[in-house]
């Protein structure tokens, strides 16, 4: 409790430069004693995690604790074909505008490119879910991770590195044209940058405010969540309902964690890689999430190494526990939502929608070492030590490491691949819907309509009875592409998406019912699966049925030219 009363104290002094926290800016809007009735239109919060794996859940079948995430989906939908755009920022794009992430400009990250898909920022002819529902009435906030706008860094290595270590401050982290409340959000709090030290994030505003420096004993998914309760009970006293869009970074590396949520992870995965995918695996057959017959288990990713040849499996269960405590920490802010819901009487008629942006992340970031949105050391001059060869233990601030790989395919169990690649590894997400008042299917259920992140603004749309604008502020908008998902809250069987596509850094899909054509971002090779009968995608077709392969691929080049959709070569930008 001494942590969160950092976040959630009114007047402490600590709190002098992070004043959003302090409830402040809600202090003529107050909680009534009485909560009022409750709207007609329901409130929205969209909650996203940041590369949490598909099986990473309880309710998904992961051995994490997760009891409040839990309760959301055995009291509302379990969706099972739900994709996202296989990374972060093209995803939030994606999400937040109705569109492919090329047609709302961040075709790969968030360098700025001259070509109308690569800007990398959001573009003019997109509105955001906040531009759409504040037209219609409702609070708009936000409180997070970004990263939808131009990250640039500064002029030299040694002023960037001055920067990231915050030795050196620069009013602006992207252009202010880019920033939320530009785009629609009346309030916000959070990064304009991916990459945080959790203990000490780098690009933290306030509205547009820098925040120079934080509390001691900060953590930033405490901080994330507990700014969103503040709004939650700004909005209390209001009329109107409020759109809520909590983007959380964790569990996103670098591998920062508390104490004593790592301790309770400190034997859990010393059984290993197979014993725990296997054990996942189990659980979601038993659970009815997936069906055994066609979504077989592939080959665990380099399953030449056994756990019990391994000679770093102190370190390697030690990455995974702090992964672990990660995303048992931001659910345990998720309670604090939903209980400051249930304190002001808005949890029956408030849609919470929780997913993650991507699979589990693969990378090594230690090898990435301190540069672009990676300090060198911290704030008071400590070295952070890039753990390249598992010489420090990850989970303080002065280290920075990720899972890797083959925690990653044991995160995404049963998919194959990760992050940044189009099979389900990397784009298919754990979606659950909540709503006690509009939700009328079977409680805990699982939902096989096919849909994606693009979808929430159609379903917004409909939900709070808005216009989706032909012109904003004068610009012409494209089309929204989505689908809305009320159907989907009833017990009708919606089919979705009849076809779906993605490109990131090569890596590409067309999906056409059940037939999927996917090729890797190193390999340009098509491979052709019918999940329909194999969910993993381990059986390639593309020998066997040709006529198919052409099919997709005039598809998928058709969606390219039609969608500002220019793979190019370059630098990836981690």
């Amino acid at each position: 409790m001494k942590k969160r009363a950092v976040y959630i104290g009114i007047g402490l002094a600590l709190l002098s430069t992070t004043s959003l926290l302090t409830l402040s800016a809600f202090k003529k809007d107050k909680s009534p004693e009485n909560p009022p009735a409750k709207a007609k239109r329901p409130n929205i919060i969209v909650i996203l995690a940041d590369d949490m794996g598909f099986s990473d859940l309880g309710c998904y079948g992961g051995e994490i604790h997760t009891p409040n995430i839990d309760f959301l989906a055995h009291n509302g939908l379990r969706y099972t074909q739900f994709y996202n755009t296989s990374r972060c920022c093209p995803t939030r794009a994606s999400l937040l505008t109705g569109l492919y992430n090329q047609q709302a400009g961040i075709g790969k990250m968030t360098d700025a490119e001259d070509e109308p898909g690569y800007l990398g920022h959001l573009t003019d002819s997109a509105v955001t879910l906040a531009e759409v529902l504040k037209s219609a009435g409702y609070h708009t906030a936000m409180s997070g991770k970004w990263h939808v706008s131009n990250t640039n860094g500064q002029a030299t290595p040694q002023e960037q590195l001055n920067w990231l270590n915050h030795h050196k401050v620069y009013n602006e982290f992207s252009p202010i044209s880019q920033y939320p409340t530009s785009r629609g959000f009346e309030k916000f709090f959070g990064t304009i940058w991916g990459v945080v030290d959790f203990f000490d994030p780098f690009s933290l505003v306030n509205g547009t405010e820098p925040i120079k420096e934080v509390p001691a004993n900060y953590y930033h998914t405490d901080a994330i969540n507990d700014t969103a309760v503040a709004y939650i009970n700004g909005y209390a006293g209001s009329d109107k309902p409020f759109f809520l869009y909590v983007a959380e970074n964790a569990p996103h590396w670098p591998l920062h964690a508390l104490p004593e949520d790592i301790a309770k992870y400190k034997n859990t995965y010393k059984a290993g890689w197979q014993a725990i995918r296997e054990a996942r695996y189990k659980r979601m057959v038993e659970i009815g999430l997936i069906d055994p017959a066609k979504t077989k288990l592939p080959a665990r990713w380099k399953a030449d190494l056994e756990w019990k040849n391994n000679p770093d499996t102190v370190w390697d269960a030690a990455a995974m526990a702090v992964h672990a405590a990660m995303i048992d920490r931001m659910d345990q802010g998720i309670g604090r939502i939903i209980n400051a819901l249930k304190k002001n009487g808005q949890l029956d008629n408030t849609l919470i929608l929780f997913l993650s942006d991507n699979g589990a992340s693969p990378e090594n970031c230690a090898a990435y070492g301190p540069g672009f949105d990676r300090p060198n050391e911290t704030r008071d001059g400590r070295e952070i030590v890039y753990a390249t060869k598992k010489q420090a233990m990850p989970g303080p601030e002065t280290t920075y490491s990720s899972i890797g790989q083959r925690w990653a395919n044991v995160a995404n169990t049963p998919y194959q691949y990760w992050k940044a690649e189009s099979y389900e590894g990397g784009i298919h997400t754990p979606m659950i819907a909540f709503w006690p008042k509009g939700i009328t299917a079977k409680k805990g259920s699982f939902n096989g309509h096919v849909g994606h992140v693009m979808d929430f603004m159609r379903t917004f749309i409909d939900l709070a009875g808005a216009e989706y604008p032909e012109v904003y502020n004068g610009r012409p908008v494209q089309p929204t592409i989505g689908i809305s998902l009320v159907p989907s809250f009833s017990n009708l069987q919606t089919p979705g998406h009849e076809a779906l596509f993605n490109e990131h850094f090569g890596a590409r899909y067309a999906r056409q019912g059940t037939w999927k054509l996917v090729s890797l971002s190193n390999d340009s090779t098509w491979h052709l699966y019918n999940l329909a009968t194999d969910r993993t995608e381990t059986m390639d077709l593309a020998a066997q049925y040709p006529a198919k392969v052409r099919e997709l691929q005039t598809l998928w080049q058709q969606w390219a030219s039609t969608h500002k959709v220019f793979p190019k070569p370059g630098k990836k930008q981690k």
